[in-house]
C-alpha cells in the first residue's frame, strides 16, 4: 500500500500530465485550424437538419418503401381554407341599479352605459356556390333576432365577410349562415353512418381566437346523449381536444371530409376549465338534415308517433310478463287520431327498437323521434303479451297553430317544451310553450303571451303537443289553464 505523500505526488504527476496532454492537443488543433483555408473554417454544421442528416441521427427513415412518411399536411390544405371563425357582436346597455328614474338617470349616467357584447366560435362552409356556413345554435344565438347585432366570419386568407342568417334549431344545436359566394371553398360532408369506434378523426376551430387550429384523436364512441345543454343528441364523441371556440368547426376523417359539428366538450370543472379528452360532435347526417331544413324553409318541422310513453322499469316487466332484464319505452296511452293510434300501438305495448336502433328507455324513443324529418317511416319491434310484432308506422307534425286546438287560443303559436329544458328538469316538467301571439287575438286578448308554459288544463295534466290536444277534447266548453310566466304561476280562464 503507497504512503499518504507517495499518492499525492502520484495523483500530481497524473495532473501535470493530463494538462500537458490537454495543451498539446489545443496546440495541435489550434495549428490545424490556422492551415486550414477560409473556406474550410467557415464550413460549420448547418442550421436545419436536412431529411438525410436526420436519418443520421434518429435512424427515422425519410420515405419507406419509397413512399414519404404520412402526413395530414396535404389534407389539410385543402380543409383548413373552409373553416372559418364565426364573430358575433351586439349592443348591450347596463341597467343602472335605480332603474329608470330620470331624476338618478341625469345624476349617474355612468351607472347606465352600453357596451358591446362579443363572442367567437367556428363555422365551416359546406357550399361554395351558395357561401352556406354551418355552425352551432349556441354560437350565433346571441345575435339571433337582435336589431343592435352583428355576426361576420373571417376566412384563413384573412378576409373577413358579413354573414346572413338562415335559420337555426336549439334542439340539435345547428345553424345554417350564407356568406358571399366568392372564391370559396367547401367540405364536403361523409356519411357519419360508416364511422367506428378507433377512426381517426381531426378537428379544426378557433378554439379561444386561436384560428384555424387543428388537433386530432379517435372516434372515442358513437350515439353519444345526455350531453348537458342539448335537446335531441346522437353525438360523436372525440378525444381530438375541443375547446370554447371550437363550437360550429370540423370534425374531419383522413380524407377531409366533413363527419361532425364540433359541438361541446366535458369537463368536472367547466367548459373553460379545458379540454379533458371528452369532446363531442352533431354527426354530418343529422347536421346536413337540418341543414337542408333550414335552407328550404328557416325552420325545422317534426313528427311524432302521438304515444305517451315511460321507461321500462323492473317492476313493470314483471308485470308484463316480461325478463326482468328487459329494456325498453311502454306506452302508457295512445291519442285518439294519432299516427301510432293509426298503426294499431295500444297501451301495455313495449317499443324496444325503431328502424333498427334500440329502444332502451322513453327518452331514447323521444331522441330517435327528435332526429327524423316528418313524415319518416317508422318500423317498430313491439313486445305485446308475449309476442314479438313489427308495427310500421310513420312520425306525423303537430299542428301548431292555437286555433286548430280550441279557438279561443287562435292567434298562438305553439310547440313543445325545448328537450333541453326536460333534460335539465330531469323530466320534471311537463306542458307545452307558447311561441308567439298575435296582437288583438283572441288569445291576446285572454291575457296569453309569448314565452308562457302551459302546464295542465281543465282537462288534466299533459307531456306535449299531442297530449295537450286529448286534454282540451276532455273539457271543451269550460277552459281553465295553468300558466307560468317566470317564476310566478297560476290558472287562466279562456273566454
Amino acid at each position: 500500500m503507497k504512503s499518504p505523500a507517495r499518492l499525492v505526488l502520484a495523483l500530481v504527476a497524473a495532473a501535470a500530465f493530463g494538462g500537458l496532454v490537454a495543451t498539446g492537443l489545443h496546440l495541435g488543433l489550434q495549428s490545424q485550424a490556422q492551415a486550414e483555408t477560409p473556406a474550410q473554417a467557415d464550413a460549420l454544421p448547418p442550421l436545419f437538419h436536412t431529411a438525410a442528416s436526420d436519418v443520421a441521427v434518429s435512424g427515422l427513415p425519410a420515405a419507406v418503401d419509397g413512399q414519404p412518411l404520412p402526413s395530414l399536411a396535404p389534407m389539410l390544405e385543402r380543409v383548413i381554407p373552409a373553416v372559418v371563425s364565426v364573430h358575433t357582436r351586439q349592443r348591450v346597455r347596463t341597467r343602472s341599479p335605480f332603474g329608470d328614474d330620470p331624476f338618478f338617470r341625469r345624476m349617474f349616467p355612468e351607472l347606465s352605459q352600453e357596451r358591446i357584447a362579443e363572442s367567437l366560435g367556428s363555422g365551416v362552409i359546406v357550399d361554395a356556390a351558395r357561401g352556406l356556413v354551418l355552425t352551432n345554435h349556441h354560437v350565433i344565438e346571441v345575435a339571433q333576432g337582435a336589431e343592435s347585432a352583428t355576426v361576420s366570419v373571417t376566412l384563413s386568407d384573412g378576409r373577413t365577410l358579413d354573414a346572413e342568417f338562415i335559420g337555426s334549431d336549439p334542439e340539435t344545436d345547428v345553424a345554417l349562415m350564407r356568406i358571399p359566394a366568392e372564391d370559396l371553398t367547401a367540405v364536403p360532408l361523409a356519411d357519419s353512418r360508416t364511422l367506428q369506434v378507433g377512426d381517426f378523426v381531426v378537428a379544426v376551430g378557433n378554439p379561444f381566437g386561436f384560428s384555424q387550429t387543428v388537433t386530432s384523436g379517435i372516434v372515442s364512441a358513437v350515439g353519444r346523449s345526455n350531453v348537458p345543454g342539448v335537446g335531441y343528441q346522437n353525438f360523436i364523441q372525440t378525444d381530438a381536444s375541443i375547446n370554447p371556440g371550437n363550437s360550429g368547426g370540423a370534425l374531419v376523417n383522413l380524407r377531409g371530409e366533413l363527419v361532425g359539428i364540433n359541438t361541446a366538450s366535458f369537463n368536472v370543472q367547466g367548459s373553460m376549465a379545458g379540454n379533458i379528452g371528452l369532446g363531442f360532435a352533431i354527426p354530418s347526417n343529422l347536421a346536413g338534415s337540418v341543414m337542408r331544413q333550414l335552407y328550404a324553409t328557416g325552420e325545422v318541422r317534426r313528427g311524432t308517433l302521438g304515444v305517451d310513453t315511460q321507461t321500462l322499469d323492473e317492476r313493470i316487466a314483471r308485470g308484463l310478463g316480461l325478463d326482468a332484464n328487459t329494456r325498453g319505452a311502454v306506452i302508457t296511452r295512445v291519442h285518439p287520431g294519432s299516427s301510432g293510434a293509426e298503426a294499431g300501438l295500444r297501451p301495455g305495448d313495449v317499443i324496444v327498437a325503431a328502424n333498427g336502433q334500440r329502444i332502451d328507455n322513453s327518452e331514447s324513443l323521444r331522441n330517435f323521434q327528435g332526429l327524423q324529418p316528418v313524415d319518416t317511416a317508422v318500423s317498430l319491434e313491439v313486445l305485446r303479451e308475449g309476442d314479438t310484432l313489427t308495427v310500421s308506422a310513420s312520425l306525423r307534425e303537430i299542428p301548431r297553430d292555437g286555433a286548430s286546438y280550441d279557438p279561443r287560443l287562435a292567434g298562438a303559436v305553439l310547440a313543445d317544451l325545448p328537450e333541453a329544458l326536460r333534460r335539465s328538469a330531469g323530466d320534471r316538467v311537463s306542458g307545452v310553450r307558447i311561441e308567439s301571439v298575435e296582437p288583438g287575438s283572441r288569445a291576446a286578448r285572454n291575457g296569453l303571451r309569448a314565452g308562457d308554459l302551459i302546464l295542465a288544463s281543465s282537462g288534466g295534466p299533459f307531456r306535449d303537443l299531442a297530449g295537450f290536444r286529448a286534454a282540451l277534447s276532455e273539457s271543451p266548453d269550460d277552459l281553465i289553464l295553468v300558466i307560468q310566466r317566470g317564476s310566478s304561476r297560476g290558472p287562466v280562464r279562456l273566454q
